[in-house]
């Protein structure tokens, strides 16, 4: 069994910028544990990533904060992820959920019979559509997702995320 580390965007605008939040920042050691757990050759991560007209999308008009813009400083990955990734798969991603994401790990387990585990920001929003894209995509593949490697907006929809994946057949690991 392939096993496949995801980690979501641990990018400087959810962690300590504009986003950021003290979960965030609080589960950094932990996400760099999990990396270092894992070759380089079986984590894929991604970056969220907003053009300069971000507010005149969908989503800048429902979330008015510019964040993860290309090229910024908030757009790149924390320091300490980049250092621990030395080198892994990137994948940029203009929305929540990947379908190029799904469609990689899907290519993966045409080959090699995977267990996925994922890590990263912010389990509400881009964990949570992420992992549900990836359910839909290998419903008989095992997904997991490491809580104290996740951080949501805030605790109380960390928390009804972690829930709704634990529904949809998604393990919960502590």
């Amino acid at each position: 069994m392939r096993k496949i580390l995801l980690v979501i965007d641990m990018q400087n605008d959810f962690i300590d910028g504009p986003l950021g939040t003290p979960e965030a920042e609080a589960i950094l050691d932990k996400v760099v544990q999990v990396i270092y757990k894992y070759p380089l050759e079986d984590i894929i991560a991604t970056r969220d990533t907003h053009g300069e007209d971000y507010l005149d999308t969908q989503e800048g008009r429902k979330l008015p904060v510019p964040h993860c813009i290309k090229g910024t400083l908030g757009w790149n990955l924390h320091p300490r992820i980049t250092a621990a990734l030395n080198g892994a798969m990137m994948m940029g991603k203009s929305t929540f959920a990947s379908k190029k994401l799904a469609e990689k790990v899907a290519s993966l387990a045409k080959t090699d019979d995977l267990e996925i585990t994922i890590v990263g920001l912010c389990t509400d929003i881009c964990v949570v559509s992420n992992a549900l894209l990836l359910k839909a995509y290998l419903p008989e593949t095992p997904i997991r997702v490491i809580a104290s490697a996740c951080a949501g907006v805030t605790p109380e929809s960390h928390q009804a995320a972690l829930k709704t994946m634990e529904m949809c057949q998604i393990e919960i690991l502590p």
